[in-house]
């Protein structure tokens, strides 16, 4: 039976609960295009057939039983390799951790699993997450499937380029400095870092404290909404999560936006902007005024300041998590990894207490600025066309550090203040690759972003077009 890869996973899920298809002719139609495609991609990091096989036949049994476990039940997705599942390799980008077993599951895979989602396969990512433009030393780069020789953006490689290329109908990421939004405005999709403690990082590989968020990739903004429902809400295995009633995304997603108001930071997200990215950040800003919303002009001296903070503690924290081992396995760190790890070592620890202390301040500043007069916050993505991965591939040296700051100057601001951000497709530059933009919105506010994403999504159609791969 054919089965068209790029079904939203919406549509997948309802079409085993209507009996079009099964979970394992679901699941076929994804190993099949794992096979075709993985290598190319470069994005698979390891695969169990008969195992993802044996849990599709025990989707289609409860289904069959009239017991199927939830909204996502059946549906094939897969992960970065740093989300744990008891005695399953998780190597995490690394050799460091090649034979790594964890005891414990991961809470957001085990939500997933409720909601009968099928865990198939383990995605490449950047070694350790220490990375925004997908490269790996060990594993090599991931390709992006819209032209394999440009980078997907990192440190969620894998998960960008195999949701991209319909190897799987959603996975997660993680966003510690853009890592979920990067991948998705590098290759077309719907990337969602929610509010700071709103989904359990328990059983995630852990970088930074401070900035590490757990969130979905997918290729629509009513999937995202389905596979952020499934995982949000509190968790005693993560003291940082909040316990706040998670709400129906999908119950206002489809909402009017009319009367709706936008704020636009005019003196930071402008300065740097390709002329070409300028057009298409301008052009979604366009669509909205022709649904009914409103420009806000707004101004936030201190978004700059927000960069150099984001790196003060993802620096700090993650030398600090990796300490013991860089002590013990230096070697085997690659190159870009050592040159971030080392960065970390040298900030005072007055520079990173201080960097703790003003996030609250600053984070109320903000939401003052931009929410007094407004709903959500419009920013564009990369400041770029998406570059090719020979463009970007510096090493540990100084280009590489410009490369990063450059490529995450908009994104990474949003990890320090911990508000929820989402990546959109905003069409293509004439390299042919996906541009993005962004919409931020207050804490736990992920709804008013959805149907904000949604609208857009409906009056352009912004994901109806996928690679061509075959």
């Amino acid at each position: 039976m054919s089965i068209d890869p790029y079904l939203s996973l919406e549509a997948a899920a309802a079409g085993i609960r209507n009996g079009d298809f099964t979970s394992v002719q679901l699941t076929e139609t994804c190993l099949e295009r794992i096979g075709a495609l993985g290598d190319r991609l470069n994005c698979i990091a390891g695969i169990d057939p008969e195992k993802a096989l044996a849990d599709a036949a025990a989707a289609d049994a409860l289904t069959a039983a009239g017991k199927p476990a939830g909204a996502l039940h059946g549906v094939p997705l897969a992960h970065k390799d740093m989300y744990y599942r008891e005695g399953r390799v998780s190597a995490c980008g690394s050799i460091i951790r090649k034979d790594y077993q964890p005891r414990t599951t991961a809470t957001a895979l085990n939500r997933l699993d409720a909601a009968g989602a099928l865990d198939i396969v383990r995605l490449n990512m950047v070694e350790f997450a220490l990375g925004p433009t997908g490269h790996n030393q060990h594993t090599g780069a991931v390709r992006n499937p819209w032209n394999i020789a440009h980078i997907t953006g990192g440190s969620s490689s894998g998960s960008g380029s195999a949701v991209a290329a319909g190897l799987a109908f959603g996975a997660l990421g993680s966003d510690t400095g853009g890592s979920i939004r990067t991948p998705s405005a590098c290759c077309g999709l719907v990337g969602m870092k929610p509010t700071y403690g709103l989904v359990s990082r328990a059983g995630a590989m852990p970088l930074s404290f401070s900035l590490d968020h757990v969130g979905p990739l997918t290729r629509t903004v009513r999937d995202n909404a389905l596979m952020l429902q499934a995982i949000a809400g509190g968790d005693p295995r993560d003291r940082t999560t909040s316990h706040r009633p998670v709400p129906d995304y999908l119950e206002t997603i489809e909402g009017d936006i009319r009367g709706l108001r936008i704020a636009v930071c005019e003196d930071f997200f402008g300065d740097s902007l390709d002329d070409e990215v300028a057009a298409l950040s301008n052009a979604s800003l366009d669509v909205y005024r022709q649904l009914g919303a409103t420009i806000v002009p707004v101004r936030f001296p201190e978004m700059q300041d927000l960069v150099a903070l984001t790196t003060v503690l993802s620096s700090s924290e993650s030398a600090g998590y990796h300490a013991s081992s860089m002590a013990s396995d230096w070697g085997r760190y690659g190159h870009q990894t050592r040159g971030r790890m080392l960065a970390g070592l040298f900030y005072p620890a007055v520079t990173y207490q201080q960097a703790l202390k003003l996030r609250a301040p600053i984070l109320r500043a903000f939401c003052e600025a931009m929410f007094a007069n407004a709903d959500v916050m419009h920013a564009p993505g990369l400041d770029t066309p998406v570059p090719t991965i020979a463009e970007t591939d510096h090493s540990d040296g100084p280009g590489f550090l410009q490369a990063l700051i450059r490529l995450t100057r908009n994104i990474r601001p949003f990890n320090y203040l911990g508000v929820p951000t989402m990546a959109v497709p905003a069409g293509f530059t004439a390299n042919g690759l996906p541009a993005s933009f962004q919409l931020a919105g207050r804490p736990f506010d992920e709804a008013t972003l959805y149907r904000t994403a949604r609208a857009y999504e409906r009056a352009t159609g912004c994901t109806d077009t996928h690679p061509q791969l075959d």
